[in-house]
């Protein structure tokens, strides 16, 4: 659709709708994963292909009042078996799809509608094949909020991230709740920085809020450096408009008008599709000046790191963007009282931000019924090694090592013993069988 002016509450609904109406039942999709994992095994030229023969058949496909499109999307997390295709309606996913696949994928399944037997995955516990996503053991034990949009949403369109509820969470801070009802939400949802540190991030946040400053900021951390982790890095490539919405509530929410999203250099895909996101988002009149006809407004720029590890702790960051050496510095004070520029500044890693559209569109109280007491919700993780099925993993909190290993991992290759695990970076340490549980 052209670009809309998204001036109120009432505007981002008509929008909605109107996206809405401009899909039909008969539609068909093919959804390829462009993720840095596919991408590297060839995933762009795929969607080239597909986007090839989708014009090929187009005028055709019109007359019979089917609209036939191909799209790129996030990470679906299998990334062991990439690249990754999907075929909607049926939601049919095809792994290591090849160039010379692209014809009969098109041929059979979006034309034909008919799978392909030998592109579906093969589930080694039982000798069958499966035919959708909910079909394969990977996907069973998982709870996919973050990534839940991640493999089904374009995200170089913000058309699509506004079908899928998107900044509705924004909306209804802003023309509902007062921020300190915002902050009220966000600590009963139990919400814990997803960053390494787990600082209930209501509390940091109420800090901030109550800070004396003529000013505020509000810092994404997508500094992610341990060796290994690529869950941020899949988030902002895969659903960067979640990473803006929650990045817009929390500025309400303690009084902030401007937002920096630190990211490093070597995740260039992120940058695009963040900036993308952010162009997006200010021509939809969603960022900027005033916005939903309410008094807050908003502005946020990327900020590229140079890739030193030690930026992903607070202080090193701020010193960064400020231009200085990136070097942590004591505290107290902490940043929530003297941060960037020594005015008060809320920083939270793209996990938890991209959390808090969803707390604030289903609430608290839903959000702690996940997960553990102490541990509410959802964690993203990167499972590497020697391991079957290598990716992104999202799980509820209090999940035991023996189902992510196992029932999500599918076990050791080649039958192996298991021997140990490392958690948690180089800061972590490694868990042994006997801890499996």
């Amino acid at each position: 659709m052209s670009i809309v002016q998204i001036k109120s509450l009432e505007d981002l609904q008509a929008c909605k709708i109107e996206l809405q109406k401009q899909s039909s039942p008969k539609d068909k999709t093919v959804r390829v994963c462009i993720g840095t994992g596919c991408a590297v095994k060839g995933s762009r030229r795929l969607y080239e292909l597909f986007c090839e023969v989708a014009a090929a058949h187009a005028a055709a496909s019109e007359d019979n009042g089917i609209r036939i499109e191909a799209k790129h999307v996030g990470c679906h997390g299998l990334c062991e078996l990439g690249p990754i295709v999907v075929v909607d309606p049926g939601n049919i996913l095809y792994h290591g799809v090849e160039e010379s696949d692209v014809e009969e994928i098109f041929r059979e399944t979006v034309l034909g509608g008919r799978p392909v037997e030998r592109l579906l995955y093969l589930d080694s516990t039982n000798g069958k094949r499966a035919l959708t996503e909910e079909d394969i053991p990977f996907y069973r034990s998982q709870m996919r909020i973050v990534l839940g949009q991640s493999g089904r949403i374009d995200p170089t369109r913000l058309e699509d991230y506004l079908l899928a509820d998107g900044y509705s969470g924004l909306a209804q801070a802003l023309c509902s709740m007062t921020a300190e009802e915002v902050i009220d939400e966000i600590e009963t949802s139990g919400l814990r920085g997803r960053g390494g540190g787990g600082f209930p991030t209501a509390r940091k946040w109420r800090f901030c809020r109550d800070a004396a400053g003529d000013r505020k900021f509000v810092i994404c951390n997508g500094d992610e450096g341990d060796p290994g982790a690529f869950m941020d890095r899949s988030v902002m490539e895969g659903n960067p408009h979640s990473i803006l919405e929650g990045m817009m509530i929390a500025a309400y929410a303690i009084g902030a008008d401007q937002g920096l999203i630190y990211v490093r250099a070597e995740y260039p895909l992120a940058i695009e599709h963040l900036s993308m996101a952010i162009e997006q988002a200010q021509a939809f009149g969603i960022l900027g000046e005033k916005i939903l006809q309410s008094d807050f407004s908003f502005s946020i720029e990327i900020k590229k790191g140079s890739g030193a590890f030690v930026c992903g702790e607070e202080t090193a960051l701020i010193a960064s963007i400020e231009g200085n050496r990136g070097m942590p510095r004591p505290r107290p004070p902490f940043p929530a009282v003297s941060g960037l520029w020594k005015k008060p500044t809320c920083i939270n890693n793209v996990e938890t931000l991209a959390n808090i559209p969803h707390i604030i569109r289903r609430g608290g109280k839903w959000y702690s019924g996940l997960g553990t007491e102490k541990s509410t919700g959802t964690k993203v993780f990167a499972l590497a090694g020697k391991v079957n099925n290598t990716g992104l993993v999202e799980v509820p909190m209090g999940i035991s090592l023996r189902k992510v290993v196992f029932d999500i991992g599918g076990g050791i290759p080649d039958g192996r013993k298991f021997k140990a695990v490392q958690i948690g970076g180089p800061s972590g340490g490694c868990i042994s069988a006997e801890h499996l549980d």
